[in-house]
């Protein structure tokens, strides 16, 4: 038989219990690393940008509050979150990812985790995080923040919350948002305001802080990911 797709469905059974590894390798780890916040930006921002400055200053931050740096654990953004966390002696997550121009992980993850398959890591971003960081970045951001958002519009997880940082940076997508989903009613007006747009480390790190303070760690995981 030569079907082309014949060699493929033969591996499917033992693709499964390599996602099952993944999850089960994941899950076992970031059980253990307390509360996390997630930051995501872009892998191609370098040292000099003052957003890399910026998130080196935000992962050192939300370490010195006990909360857990969870990034994709590449370069750029992804590096500076890691190296301030790592620096303030926090839990600093990288979940890296296999690419075809493969994806190097950065030196500041302490608790480095690596995935080949991008569903299982984006479970791992949800699951184990009390809240959002979306730093500018690019189509890997755009849909973090996209998949992310619609679960909290949608109730699949909780109220968590979610922080555009950069006014510049995402002036134009909440523009759009607002010109051609709002005013269609694609979305209902309340839905842009599940995420936070700032400038100011601090802020973002408060209101990190304080979702914590108000809302205890879930002992179960969110529907979503049950």
């Amino acid at each position: 038989m030569n079907h082309p797709t014949f060699g493929f469905t033969k591996e499917d059974p033992w693709r499964i219990f390599r996602i099952m590894a993944e999850f089960v390798d994941s899950f076992e780890i970031l059980s253990q690393v307390g509360p996390a916040v997630t930051i995501f930006g872009s892998a191609r921002t370098a040292h000099a940008d003052p957003y890399y400055k910026v998130a080196v200053e935000l992962g050192r931050g939300l370490a010195r509050h006990n909360l857990a740096v969870i990034t994709g654990g590449g370069p750029g953004i992804m590096e500076a979150a890691n190296k301030g966390a790592a620096e303030a002696k926090g839990n600093s997550v990288g979940l890296n990812i296999q690419l075809p121009h493969e994806q190097k992980g950065n030196r500041y993850a302490n608790v480095p985790i690596h995935f080949h398959y991008f569903f299982s890591r984006k479970v791992c971003f949800v699951k184990y995080s009390l809240g959002f960081v979306f730093m500018p970045g690019g189509l890997g951001t755009l849909d973090e923040f996209f998949e992310i958002i619609t679960l909290v519009q949608t109730q699949r997880i909780p109220r968590f919350p979610l922080i555009l940082f950069g006014r510049n940076y995402w002036r134009g997508l909440i523009r759009w948002m607002k010109a051609a989903l709002e005013s269609n009613e694609f979305i209902n007006p309340d839905d842009l305001e599940l995420a936070s747009v700032t400038d100011d480390v601090q802020e973002a790190i408060d209101l990190m802080v304080d979702y914590r303070r108000r809302v205890s760690t879930p002992a179960h995981p969110p529907e979503a990911h049950a």
